[in-house]
């Protein structure tokens, strides 16, 4: 009798030889471009020891870049969320003219330079800009201060939470939402109790990387933070000043900081991905349930309407 064969045939029927080609071709580029330069980071910021290392990335112009990096990244992360269900909401649930528009222009920051950004906010806000001279008169300072930086990371970092919801709300449609308001809930109500299960974990996903290119957000922050050691310093630009200044050891180690707060979202990013591959959408008992629980809410607030016997 014929046994089964210990590896079942490809799908696609490709000779192994192609098969382990493309493999190592892929590991490859991984191990040179992105696995080399990662451990070599880390070898160079341990190469004084950790005492040197924890020097560096204590030191107070260093804890100011961090400290700066976290509130902007603390700023912008909300914003994009509440910008993110909004438009995600708006352009899955409803039609009206420009939704084309819309989703372009929500794409425009990934085929935008970071710098080219950053210079739209020095022409719009800088001394010569179109509302710079106002903004000067009235004591506010947006360039070369932490509003500007916040602005610059939110343009950046606009599409991220988007993008994740808007593929997820369409392909679920609006019938639980239709049905939790034929119930009688509120708006918030149906948000909460039926939207927001239905799509937490693409918005979780969303998050972890728009939080983590807010965090090393490069190229539209040096163009509007003005590089004022322990005042518009972010961790990205402390990086570059201490290798400018080739103090080596330092900008290692604050750069390994930047690594490991990556590797960090990594792993966060893949634990969703497997979760999202389960599904995202509810399983039926959850929306019974929620359906339920919205029935039960909005028709106990209401008197009764059964008569009497006669």
């Amino acid at each position: 009798m014929d046994s089964a064969p210990r590896h079942p045939p490809s799908p696609i029927g490709e000779p192994p030889l192609t098969r382990a080609l493309l493999i190592g071709t892929a590991l490859a580029f991984l191990g040179l471009f992105l696995l080399l330069p990662l451990v070599a980071v880390f070898i160079e910021a341990f190469r004084l020891g950790p005492g040197a290392w924890i020097a560096a990335i204590t030191e107070p112009d260093a804890l100011a870049a961090l400290r700066l990096t976290l509130l902007v990244a603390a700023i912008a992360v909300p914003l994009n969320v509440v910008f993110g269900v909004a438009a995600a909401w708006a352009i899955a649930k409803f039609e009206f003219p420009g939704k084309a528009v819309l989703i372009t222009l929500i794409d425009l920051p990934f085929s935008v330079s970071p710098v080219i950004s950053g210079l739209v906010y020095v022409l719009l806000f800088g001394g010569g800009g179109v509302l710079g001279p106002w903004l000067k008169a009235q004591g506010i300072e947006i360039l070369f201060a932490v509003p500007g930086i916040v602005l610059a990371t939110l343009f950046v970092t606009l599409p991220f939470v988007a993008r994740e919801l808007i593929p997820l709300m369409q392909d679920q449609g609006a019938s639980d939402e239709e049905a939790a308001l034929s119930l009688g809930a509120s708006g918030w109500h149906t948000f909460r109790t039926v939207t927001l299960p239905n799509i937490r974990w693409g918005l979780l996903y969303g998050v972890l990387l728009c939080n983590a290119r807010a965090m090393g957000e490069f190229g539209a922050v040096s163009v509007v933070s003005g590089h004022i050691r322990g005042l518009t310093n972010t961790v990205p630009l402390h990086v570059e000043i201490l290798y400018n200044e080739y103090n080596f050891p330092a900008a290692f180690a604050v750069a390994s900081l930047l690594a490991v707060l990556a590797l960090v979202t990594l792993v966060l990013k893949t634990a969703l991905e497997a979760r999202l591959g389960s599904g995202t959408t509810p399983s039926p008992s959850v929306r019974e349930h929620a359906t339920a629980w919205i029935s039960r809410s909005t028709t106990s607030a209401k008197p009764s309407t059964v008569m009497p016997p006669p």
